[in-house]
């Protein structure tokens, strides 16, 4: 079989040389000679329908690593993979859509709250909050009502106030009214980044919240604690860690096997006294939904299967009791936070 030199393999494809170069260092594309003179790569005809999928997959806007996951799969569980994928990038869509929406009706000087005549979702959450088997203190912090869910997970000396504490107890004390609802956000936000700044460097906390604010609900995130959400039978991860090794994995650079031993897996790369802004998303409260908000103390040590199967339990308490039971199977080597909530229909 006649090899196809880099350029005329990129034409076929589809693909740019640039791009080949960079599948090749990846290992997402390897060419199947390389002169060991010149450097120069020939790729086999039969390799074009892997470099095509992975084109389309990267027109998807799947990151690299997650690509090379996709394309070692058969083809069944590859195909469900991409499903997998397209359904969490349209819940994303939904949420920045929800946005998009609140901005015009408030330029447009109609903020009122969208709430069904008939039906008001309320949430029926718990909660939980340790030091966990291994650590001496607890600088996760916890908080759950009616308007407000939040977990945090502070670091800095652990003799002095907790940056957690402190972060959460701002913005629940600061409130967000229904109107005006991204404006009251980041006031809210600026005085909890305030109270955690105020104690002094090295302390700083995460942040991930979920605020009430009429039929909306505002997903706020900085750091590696994560929400996550339950519909339709399927759990989605709908945060994004500000870690070194999370930036690492989208750039190809690591991956996900590699990232949760890597031994900066625990290096931020955003707080909430950071200097930049949480992320901020506004999503719609539909009755059925449960979220799960946790510290890396949760998530850190329970693989994926167990938190999906302890988010399918009857209610949110038994949902919280699994978590913990999970943890402390495995040593609870931190302190550990989650608030898990669901969305209720009262009339």
């Amino acid at each position: 079989m006649q090899l196809l030199t880099i350029g005329a393999f990129a034409r076929a494809a589809r693909l740019s040389p640039k791009a080949l170069r960079l599948y090749d260092e990846l290992g997402l594309l390897r060419p199947v000679e390389v002169d060991p003179a010149s450097g120069y790569r020939y790729y086999s005809p039969d390799q074009l329908e892997r470099a095509r999928l992975v084109a389309w997959l990267r027109r998807l806007g799947m990151p690299l690593a997650r690509i090379a996951q996709v394309i070692a799969l058969p083809r069944q569980a590859a195909a469900d993979a991409v499903g997998s994928y397209w359904q969490e990038v349209e819940i994303e869509i939904s949420a920045r859509r929800e946005l998009a929406t609140t901005l015009v009706d408030h330029l447009s000087g109609k903020d009122t709250a969208m709430t069904d005549a008939t039906t008001t979702i309320t949430l029926r959450w718990a909660s939980a909050c340790e030091r966990g088997l291994v650590r001496q203190a607890n600088q996760d912090a916890v908080h759950a009502d009616d308007g407000l869910l939040a977990v945090a997970d502070g670091f800095g000396p652990a003799e002095g106030p907790s940056a957690s504490g402190a972060a959460i107890g701002a913005l629940a004390r600061a409130g967000v009214s229904a109107g005006e609802v991204l404006n009251a956000l980041d006031d809210a936000l600026s005085e909890a980044a305030a109270a955690v700044t105020a104690i002094g460097p090295p302390s700083g906390t995460t942040l991930t919240a979920l605020v009430r604010s009429g039929s909306r609900l505002a997903l706020v995130h900085v750091g590696d604690s994560r929400a996550y959400l339950l519909r339709d039978g399927v759990t989605y991860q709908i945060t994004t860690d500000h870690t070194l090794v999370r930036s690492m994995v989208d750039e190809g650079r690591l991956t996900i096997a590699e990232a949760a031993s890597h031994p900066q897996r625990a290096l931020l790369v955003r707080a909430l006294n950071s200097g930049e802004r949480p992320d901020v998303e506004l999503r719609e409260a539909r009755v059925g939904d449960r979220y799960l908000l946790c510290t890396d103390g949760v998530h850190a040590v329970l693989d994926d299967s167990a938190l999906r199967e302890s988010m399918r339990e009857d209610d949110p308490g038994a949902v919280v009791t699994r978590i913990v039971e999970h943890a402390h199977a495995v040593g609870a080597p931190d302190n550990l936070a989650c608030v898990v909530a669901d969305g209720v229909a009262t009339t």
